[in-house]
């Protein structure tokens, strides 16, 4: 066997003499002979000179022979198969296989660099074979393994990112396109709705046609998605079935779910028990409130954020949601349609009824993000003996020197719940700015003003009687800027020590911003449970920075519950929402 590999050696050494020579190079027997085992680099050496040029790239830079057996065609990771995968540098059949799935699901990667965020890869990884692969469109492999084959009949029409559904984490990764102008196209999009070609991108803030030129073949435009009917696109031969993203766990074909996303998008949700809204044998009503952090129409499309709402409701029985920081009315509209009408799948397999929820949102600003002026509203479950008396939104007459009013608008409803009634105040205050956000500078005394409730929630107070008023505090309850709650004895549920905030990197949360604060008539039937919920707010398909498996929100939601004489439900059958009509539907219908 010895002897076989040392002819081999002779024999490639001598090849390798021939090439090198014709470019002027000389490669001593000795070096080959010298690495010995070395030789078996992890692509196999051409056993004819000729191969150097059949466009198959087939040599790496492990194989450290020379510059010019690195500069032949890399390896095209779009179309490579498994076993041509695993011979790049660490790569194993689980890389491999991790690698083909996840370009299966985003339909093929876009950049190298996308490359890092496929499991058992990342950025260490990648730093070593990046010099090796390419995602170039040329076809570079013989060989190719049926989802290969159905993206590159698909790239054949679409090349780069749908402008029409990317989200800005998936815009800013097109050369070329900042935060700004990814929040841009987003906005114009939702405005003016999908682009109808590639020059509309003009049309948007900051693009003008030199960075359209730039950026025109790395987007194209594809207004709606046919829904596929053969998985395996048609070709001969192929029995495996190929599942869209959505059907791993949103379940429906015809979700237009966002380019690109995780390799495994199962979502889990938490085990619950089913709600029966009873507390000591006594019916109780779950009220919360939940900041959304800038809930625009698009983000609510996003299935994962629609789900993680939808069922964070669902899963704790909350009947009555106090949202804050909406950017457009429309977005509440969509939770309130999927509760309704279940098109996502763990909405269809919910076991037991969901309701008919209702919504309203406030007709002037009540808030400023960071992304604009922002609205507040309301989500109820109208099956459950809650109804909308009336909402308004209370202006301050404080108005500072631009002659914008001082102190944001509160948004006040009167609810029927049971037999009493109660008034909910939905509080958005903006939290004053950190030192990093101001640059180290001090805050105006408008600025500081603007944290403080409005002089007319005093009015409010005093004549109300079962009164919750809860939302974004943007502060501790223990801030001197809520006096004015702890004069009219009012009490804050949810204390100081217990955050209300989360994000992936602190799923614990550092700050107590959101609560609720109870009137002194409602404490008698608080029935003492309240809860800030952190499970079931990430979902795979909710984009975090560049990667997937964000928060729905940077806030948790926060509820309380409270006895209250219900009438009798009229429950619908298991997993069945009731529908949202004028008419009562026959019992046996339902």
């Amino acid at each position: 066997m010895s002897n076989i590999i040392f002819n081999e050696c002779c024999r490639v050494t001598a090849v390798f003499q021939n090439v090198l020579s014709g470019a002027g190079l000389c490669l001593s027997t000795a070096p080959i002979l010298a690495m010995g085992g070395s030789l078996g680099c992890h692509r196999s050496i051409p056993k004819d000179p000729t191969d150097f040029s059949c466009g198959k790239r087939k040599f790496s830079a492990a194989c450290n022979f020379s510059h010019i057996l690195v500069n032949q065609e890399r390896l095209n990771i779009n179309i490579a198969t498994e076993e041509e995968l695993m011979t790049l540098p660490g790569v194993n059949r689980t890389v491999a296989r991790n690698i083909v799935q996840y370009r299966d699901c985003i339909g093929g990667f876009k950049k190298v660099e996308d490359l890092a965020l496929v499991s058992g890869v990342g950025a260490t990884k990648l730093e070593v074979i990046k010099l090796e692969i390419c995602v170039s469109s040329r076809t570079s492999s013989s060989q190719h393994s049926p989802s290969s084959l159905r993206k590159d009949l698909d790239s054949q029409f679409y090349t780069g990112m749908n402008i029409n559904t990317a989200t800005p984490a998936q815009l800013m990764s097109i050369r070329g396109i900042t935060e700004t102008i990814a929040k841009n196209v987003v906005s114009y999009r939702a405005e003016h709705g999908p682009f109808k070609s590639i020059e509309d991108l003009v049309k948007v803030k900051h693009i003008n046609s030199s960075l359209l030129d730039k950026i025109r073949f790395q987007v194209f435009v594809e207004r709606s998605r046919a829904p596929s009917t053969n998985t395996n696109a048609g070709l001969p031969g192929t029995t495996k079935c190929h599942p869209s993203p959505s059907s791993f766990s949103l379940g429906s074909d015809d979700l237009d779910l966002p380019p690109g996303g995780p390799t495994q998008i199962v979502s889990v949700r938490p085990k619950v028990d089913r709600p029966l809204g009873l507390r000591d044998g006594k019916s109780v009503v779950r009220v919360a409130t939940w900041s959304l952090q800038g809930c625009s129409c698009d983000k609510a499309n996003n299935p994962g954020v629609r789900e993680v709402v939808c069922m964070t409701l669902l899963e704790n029985d909350i009947k009555l949601l106090a949202v804050q920081d909406l950017l457009e009315h429309e977005a509440i509209d969509k939770f309130c349609a999927e509760l309704n009408q279940g098109t996502l799948a763990s909405l269809q397999k919910w076991k037991w009824p969901r309701g008919l929820w209702k919504s309203v949102v406030s007709e002037k600003p009540t808030g400023r993000s960071s992304k604009g002026v922002s609205y507040s509203g309301f989500l109820w479950d109208s099956s459950s003996g809650i109804d909308l008396k009336d909402a308004l939104v209370l202006e301050s007459p404080a108005v500072n020197g631009n002659g914008s009013h001082v102190h944001h608008p509160l948004y006040v409803a009167h609810f029927l719940i049971g037999s009493f009634e109660l008034t909910v105040v939905n509080v958005h205050m903006q939290a004053p700015a950190s030192p990093e956000q101001s640059g180290g500078k001090n805050q105006n005394s408008d600025e500081a003003k603007c944290q403080r409730l409005p002089p007319s929630i005093q009015g409010t107070l005093k004549g109300e009687k079962d009164l919750l008023v809860l939302g974004n505090f943007g502060c501790s309850p223990q801030s001197s800027e809520l006096d004015t709650l702890r004069k009219e004895k009012f009490c804050a549920l949810i204390p100081s020590t217990q955050f209300t905030n989360i994000t992936t990197c602190s799923p614990q949360g550092t700050r107590c911003v959101d609560n609720i604060w109870v009137s002194r008539s409602l404490q008698k039937i608080y029935s003492g449970h309240c809860m800030v919920v952190r499970e079931g707010l990430t979902n795979p398909w909710i984009p975090d920075n560049w990667s997937w498996g964000g928060v729905a929100s940077d806030h948790c939601p926060v509820f309380a519950e409270f006895y209250a004489d219900l009438p009798p439900k009229e429950l619908s059958g298991p997993g069945m929402a009731v529908v949202d009509r004028g008419d009562i539907l026959p019992k046996h219908e339902r």
